[in-house]
């Protein structure tokens, strides 16, 4: 594990960041790629510590739909499992072979009264038997009612869209060096009054010990009129940098991450949307350049974004003259 024994002292420091700064009590990245909290919480029940509504919306969606799925065919096994237990005499119109046949009647008489759809050839007799069923139409009402909820609060949920390049580049920018991260809508919806956040946490030591160091990271423009297309943003290394410090060697070697926050207004959910991710230094490629990701139509009429440029860069040749520049300031 690498750290850094000295900083430029002209960086700007952060201290209202949210994250500890002892990293004797820190394992791993800060945020996920997805922008979610590196945490894993203890000393609680699992029950209590689970927000089931937020773990639902945010579920992938194919997992959600599995999910549903499987719950409508478990309910209907157990309850099909609870006629059969009853007796078959109970559920009068079903006319089978054998047992099996017996337990599937039971079973598509059990989806019937989940769903309320209820066709009449086989119905419920005895108390036992019409008991269980009214039980199941009252859990299938309340089933369908949630799952509805849940539906319609993933479709209206105002998400922010947007799409992180899978890596930071060093790239030339104009007479020097600055670090590149991309983001892009991937979306039909409209963003507006962008704004960029990005700090570097890195790893120092002070009076002998470590300590985690949070940095604002200046940026050549953070707020953008509108994000239509894609979105390269770009800290240049100047005297002001955390990074004005370091050497090739330093990217490889230490530890540390950059962190993005990214919030937009979307007009169609007329609220503002966020989006985070974050990149360790490992992640940064050095001396590269991203290639465009936007190009004019065939017929000259709209601009077309390619989604799929989005992680595609070129090697370029950087100037490292700032590296031995900052050594020396650092060392002064």
């Amino acid at each position: 594990m690498a750290f850094l024994r000295k900083i430029n002292t002209k960086a700007k420091t952060e201290i209202n960041t949210g994250f500890g700064t002892n990293t004797a009590d820190y394992g791993g990245r800060f945020v996920n790629k997805d922008g979610r909290p590196n945490i894993e919480k203890r000393g609680i029940s699992f029950f209590n510590r689970m927000s089931w509504y937020h773990t639902l919306l945010q579920l992938p969606r194919w997992h959600f739909l599995f999910l549903l799925l499987a719950f409508y065919a478990a309910v209907n096994l157990i309850f099909a499992g609870i006629y059969y237990a009853i007796g078959m005499e109970n559920l009068e119109g079903i006319h089978a072979g054998n047992l099996l046949e017996e337990f599937g009647e039971a079973y598509f008489f059990s989806a019937q009264t989940f769903t309320t759809v209820g066709y009449g050839r086989i119905s419920p007799h005895g108390f036992a038997a019409s008991s269980v069923s009214a039980i199941e139409a009252l859990v299938g009402l309340l089933s369908f009612a949630i799952a509805t909820g849940l539906f319609y609060g993933r479709f209206s949920k105002p998400k922010a869209f947007l799409r992180f390049s899978e890596n930071a580049l060093l790239a030339p920018f104009k007479d020097g060096i600055a670090l590149m991260l991309r983001v892009a809508p991937y979306k039909n919806n409209n963003l507006s009054e962008a704004e960029a956040k990005v700090s570097a946490a890195l790893m120092l030591e002070e009076d002998g010990k470590l300590t985690n160091k949070f940095f604002q990271m200046e940026l050549e423009y953070d707020k953008i009129n509108s994000l239509a297309l894609s979105w390269t943003i770009v800290h240049p290394i100047t005297e002001d940098s955390p990074f004005y410090s370091f050497s090739l060697e330093d990217f490889a070697n230490i530890d540390g991450e950059i962190l993005v926050y990214v919030k937009a207004f979307d007009d169609m959910f007329s609220n503002t949307v966020i989006a985070r991710s974050s990149y360790t230094l490992r992640e940064v490629v050095v001396g590269a350049k991203f290639i465009p990701m936007y190009h004019r139509d065939e017929m000259n009429k709209r601009t077309v974004l390619d989604l799929d440029k989005i992680n595609r860069f070129n090697p370029a040749d950087i100037n490292f003259a700032f590296i031995s520049a900052g050594n020396e300031s650092a060392a002064s």
